[in-house]
């Protein structure tokens, strides 16, 4: 499930461009998979495509539209109006998608009537009301970490049955209700991790500007390199060794 966002991410790409048809293999190479997982996700679908042809890209589009839910729009409710509930607010994309705002919401009274665009911030008092007017929604945990927990549970008691938390905090909800998580700051810390990993390999390597400078000391005996040679960018390893 997981993976057919980004394959119908990939085939938008193509829609009403000269691409009728699209193969496992080029799908896959868009996707970032390989042709068998996309073989194998686009059968769970019923879809089998055609020898030497492919598959049909609006029809694929269709069956990955239809098992998404995505043959009706979802009105999204952002709780917290601070800088990312602005940001969100403000996003095109939700609304292309078939995911209209429908309603901001926070607890602070000096923004409560606020306008951003065309709607105007209500208080978090009236979800129950805001979700009887919009009916089934998307609720949007846009706050503080401190209230994210509290927002969480007023959801939910509202008859939201569907909450994307973007708030640096862990949040429990009922079994019946589905609830994804967005950390930025825990992407960065992945990011950082790769990033001091690939530092000592990069410093390792003899750059282009290095040259005429300085030799290095001279290695260890028996190597069988020359005194005073520094080592090739060729020979020196990912852990900087030679």
């Amino acid at each position: 499930m997981a993976r057919l966002p980004v394959y119908l991410r990939s085939l938008l790409e193509l829609a009403g461009g000269d691409t009728p048809t699209i193969s496992s293999e080029r799908l896959a190479e868009m996707a970032g998979v390989n042709a068998a997982k996309v073989r194998k996700d686009l059968s769970y679908l019923g879809s089998y495509g055609t020898r030497g042809v492919g598959y049909d890209v609006e029809y694929l589009l269709f069956q990955m539209s239809r098992e998404l839910g995505l043959t009706q729009d979802w009105p999204v409710i952002i709780v917290g109006v601070g800088n990312l509930g602005h940001a969100l607010a403000n996003y095109r994309g939700f609304n292309d998608r078939g995911f209209p705002v429908g309603a901001l919401v926070d607890a602070d009274p000096a923004k409560v009537g606020e306008h951003i665009g065309a709607l105007a911030i209500r208080s978090i008092d009236e979800l129950p009301a805001i979700v009887t007017e919009l009916g089934t929604s998307i609720g949007v945990v846009a706050t503080p970490a401190a209230s994210a927990q509290d927002v969480a549970d007023r959801l939910v008691a509202a008859g939201v049955r569907s909450i994307l938390n973007f708030a640096p905090a862990m949040v429990n909800v009922p079994p019946d209700v589905s609830l994804r998580k967005v950390d930025l700051a825990v992407e960065l810390q992945i990011l950082s991790f790769y990033q001091q990993r690939q530092a000592p390999a990069l410093a390792a390597v003899v750059l282009p500007s290095e040259v005429g400078a300085a030799p290095p000391a001279t290695p260890p005996a028996g190597n069988g390199a020359q005194p005073g040679a520094a080592p090739s960018p060729a020979s020196v390893t990912a852990d900087g060794s030679a």
